[in-house]
């Protein structure tokens, strides 16, 4: 057995303690066991030294067991979620083990009886709820995909607020469909761990074994959950559907060790009328975060006017899952074109939302009882900004879905008025994190609680007035009354003063309780019978708390459902709001969204790039885009050199048809958007070294993917595709992926190329058309104008770009000269034979450098000069000596 192996517990010279805690860690062997140990959480054996490199904390040992040392760290009880939540965000799930009974009752069994322990709670990334873990404006999903009978679905849950939905997949839509939950953690079994899709994940994939993906099991877990004998009222679920809802609902059982959460009523076939946007689509896009992961700079970050947590999250639940469906789509630009125009109505909405708390997470922690009186609070808050919200939209002038949310909101915050009442009438202003600190209950709100909390501040005050009377009879001044845990009230005098307390004639009125290096301590009988009467009466005062405390939760959790609503009804509000403030300050306009195969943009610009370029005091240039294939084609031939703008153009066109679909005003002067019931990018290059991918490669699978699966529908940006390997090759792959697009899929399409040869396709291919990047050129430099025109262009401009990058002059001006050549004398051994003709580099270094301008004098001395340095003297002394340099 090595030095960090855990025994058996079945060894008969295991001690009572050690086999109590290897019994409880058997039962969870992928966890980290979270073992209390008084005030402290202990992590013993393998457990302790992951835990100890994952926290950076001391690793130390206990003794020694069967002759080998146990590797121990620990962290305190009182302060834990900190060191949670860095081995949560590190991939570790985390067994907490509680104190099941009080230590003098184990006592009671045998001076060497153990503690009674047990796990209340598993932590693991999909199941958190407490804010300190989470990021408040995300999604926490746990999800599971689980195939049965050959049948895919996909069931994700979020503990925090209650969402919960199942939906059926084909085996193509795996990754889109995981990349648009992007869930904290992934259940599967082993078989499905393999897919491509799922092990892109890493530490948040959970296996579990198949048993646990049973659908007669899921059912009857479902069942269990909300407490029914049927799931008839929720729908009809196909086996692969309650397998995965089920394997959820049954994970949730065992995480939470019986406390059921507050889950919405499970929804079926969320996901069908989505756009589906593959992973490589919403990396190249970057429309959650950047490509280094980074929520600053995303299309997320740039949109997001949101005033609360819960509408950050709806609004992103939006982007990321563009609506299909018109008839969804119409009626919230017609909420957001509602507050364009009522801005007024907009403050207002955005003012009232200010003070609303997260509602539903507030909700799911009193629910899962890991609620205090904050979160009741938060219920008040929320409640109060609801039932205001309500009143303000009473006789507003309202249309598409601020009309249902307005009903919501007035229905829902009339039935919970009583609650809401009482929250605001007993709840404090000044509140602790847990019920069990107290203080929370706003004086007046319960009579026996006044009662005892006034019995139990006027024996306070009788003490000070004892410990007055105290150093009046002894004459000693520095004479306290003090309290402590251990020793309790007691009365403190310096070691100075002790003895003439311990005289014969104190002896009877004080009781020596403790002496201390620097003072001593005594009691009376009239202090011992104070401290009992102030703990009887904190005692009480408490008691009563936690009896109103249990008594609001409770109320709150039969209103579960009413203010939940409420809250989903906040969020939305608040997602409206947020879309029409963006869309007033920035000047974006409501598109018009159909079934046709509409793509017509008047003035469109990045949202990103503009947002960018308007912190720097910049502008950005706008541009037309029509592939409706009427006056142009539907397929689009950019050409144009690097830097001139064609990734940009792209990925904006992308973005509109994004931000349009999921029911917000666009970057644009006037907009059509035939609806696309798939969008596909193919942009940018990098490799994929963990599963031996070259950049090539990579680019070759994701345009595989495109031309596979792309329909009539879809919308389709390409760039640069086949510039990873030799230039034919490249230039027949881009060939034929026009025609494929142009005549198979038969798509809106944007491609954009540096090879000017597949210009001459538009010849042949009447859905085609070639627009380029307008660019001027100034001595011998390039301007790049960033406006899209008809036509193509005939250089690339690439050596100005990498003048322009900075590359040695000597470089740039050696590749002029072979470019040259190669123009000459096309490609081949001619062009070689060329440029073997022309100047060695060494030469085409010296002409450059000849050719090279010199800085004048008063430029160079100028540029050495300090400003800050100088005083009015120096600096006018050096415009005289500029003068002089400068002179012919």
């Amino acid at each position: 057995m090595n030095e960090l192996t855990p025994p058996s517990a079945a060894d008969a010279k295991v001690t009572p303690m050690m086999a109590q805690y290897l019994a409880l860690k058997a039962s969870y062997p992928d966890a980290l066991l979270f073992y209390r140990m008084g005030d402290f959480y202990e992590l013993f054996f393998e457990d302790a030294v992951a835990a100890s490199a994952a926290l950076d904390i001391a690793l130390t040992k206990r003794g020694q067991h069967l002759g080998q040392d146990i590797a121990m760290c620990g962290v305190p009880a009182v302060g834990a979620e900190p060191y949670l939540e860095k081995l949560i965000r590190k991939g570790f799930k985390v067994a907490v083990c509680e104190q099941t009974e009080d230590p003098a009752a184990a006592k009671k069994r045998g001076a060497k009886s153990v503690v009674a322990r047990d796990v209340v709670r598993l932590v693991t990334p999909g199941t958190l709820t407490e804010d300190a873990l989470l990021d408040a404006r995300r999604r926490n999903y746990l999800a599971c995909l689980a195939r049965t009978g050959g049948d895919l679905a996909l069931a994700y849950a979020d503990l925090t607020d209650g969402a919960f939905a199942v939906a059926r997949l084909e085996p193509s839509a795996i990754g889109a469909a995981l990349a648009r939950i992007d869930p904290a953690e992934l259940l599967v079994t082993e078989a499905l761990a393999a897919e491509p899709a799922v092990a892109e994940l890493g530490r948040r994939v959970t296996i579990l074994s198949p048993a646990r993906f049973d659908s007669a099991n899921g059912e009857a877990a479902l069942k269990r959950l909300y407490g029914v004998a049927t799931l008839d009222a929720f729908g009809t679920f196909s086996r692969a559907e309650c397998a995965a809802a089920g394997a959820v609902a049954d994970y949730i059982e065992v995480t939470q060790k019986g406390r059921a959460p507050r889950l919405s009523p499970l929804k079926s076939g969320a996901g069908g009328d989505i756009v589906q946007i593959d992973p490589a689509t919403r990396r190249n896009l970057e429309l959650m975060e950047t490509l280094s992961g980074e929520r600053e700079g995303s299309l997320l970050a740039a949109i997001d006017r949101t005033v609360t947590a819960a509408g950050a999250r709806a609004l992103a639940d939006r982007l990321s899952s563009p609506s299909t469906d018109a008839a969804l789509i119409a009626p919230r630009l017609d909420a957001v074109a509602t507050l364009v125009d009522a801005r007024d109505l907009r403050s207002d909405i955005r003012s009232a939302l200010r003070a609303a708390p997260d509602m539903a997470r507030a909700l799911s922690r009193l629910v899962l009882g890991r609620g205090g009186p904050r979160d009741l609070a938060s219920l008040r808050d929320g409640l109060a900004a609801a039932a205001a919200l309500a009143a303000r939209l009473k006789d507003a002038d309202l249309s598409g879905d601020l009309v249902p949310l307005r009903e919501a909101l007035v229905v829902h915050t009339a039935a919970l008025h009583p609650l809401a009442a009482r929250l605001a009438a007993e709840l404090g202003d000044s509140l602790p994190l847990q019920a069990r600190d107290g203080g929370f209950i706003r004086a007046g709100a319960d009579g026996g609680l006044d009662a005892a909390r006034e019995l139990r501040d006027d024996a306070r005050r009788v003490i000070l007035g004892l410990e007055a009377d105290l150093k009046a009879e002894t004459g000693i001044s520095g004479l306290k009354i003090r309290h402590n845990n251990v020793v309790g009230y007691h009365v403190e005098v310096s070691a100075a003063h002790a003895q003439k307390l311990l005289t014969d004639a104190m002896k009877a009125r004080f009781i020596h309780r403790q002496t201390l290096p620097n003072a001593a301590r005594f009691t009376t009988a009239e202090l011992s019978a104070l401290a009992t009467r102030i703990l009887e009466a904190g005692a009480r005062a408490l008691e009563i708390e936690l009896k109103l405390f249990d008594e609001m939760t409770e109320a709150a959790k039969a209103s579960g459902e009413r203010i939940a609503a409420s809250a989903a009804a906040l969020a939305a509000l608040d997602v409206h709001a947020a879309l029409a403030d963006l869309a007033s300050r920035e000047g974006w306009t409501r598109p018009r969204v159909d079934d046709s195969a509409a793509f017509t943009l008047e003035g469109g610009r990045h949202p990103v790039v503009e947002a960018a370029l308007k912190k720097q005091g910049q502008s950005f240039t706008p541009n037309d885009c029509d592939l409706s294939g009427a006056a142009r084609g539907r397929l689009w031939l950019v050409t144009g050199p690097n830097m001139a703008g064609k990734s940009t153009f792209l990925r904006q066109n992308a973005l509109i048809a994004i931000l349009a679909q999921m029911g917000s005003f666009v970057p644009a002067a006037r907009a059509h958007i035939g609806i696309a019931d798939r969008i596909f990018s193919r942009v940018g290059a990098a490799d994929d070294l963990a599963r031996g991918r070259s950049t090539f490669m990579v680019e070759m699978v994701e345009t595989a993917a495109i031309l596979n699966q792309a329909g009539p529908k879809a919308l389709v940006i390409l760039d640069e595709i086949g510039r990873g390997t030799a230039t034919f090759d490249g230039l027949s792959i881009a060939w034929g992926a026009i025609e494929h697009l142009h005549e198979i899929n038969r798509c809106r399409a944007l491609f954009a190329t540096h090879y000017h040869e597949l210009t001459s396709l538009a010849a042949k291919l009447d859905g085609l058309a070639c627009v380029t990047m307008r660019v001027k050129e100034w001595k011998g430099d390039v301007i790049f104008l960033h406006e899209v025109a008809p036509g193509a262009a005939d250089r690339s401009y690439g050596i100005q770009v990498a003048k322009l990058a900075g590359l040695p002059p000597a470089l740039v001006k050696r590749a002029e000269q072979v470019l040259r050549a190669l123009e000459k004398g096309d490609t081949g051994r001619k062009a070689a034979t060329l440029i073997d003709d022309l100047p060695l580099f060494s030469a085409a270094a010296a002409q450059a450098a000849a050719e090279e301008p010199k800085v004048p004098p008063a430029i160079t001395r100028l540029l050495a000069a300090d400003p800050d340095a100088m005083s009015p003297k120096d600096a006018l002394e050096m415009i005289y000596e500029l003068r002089r340099l400068a002179a012919p």
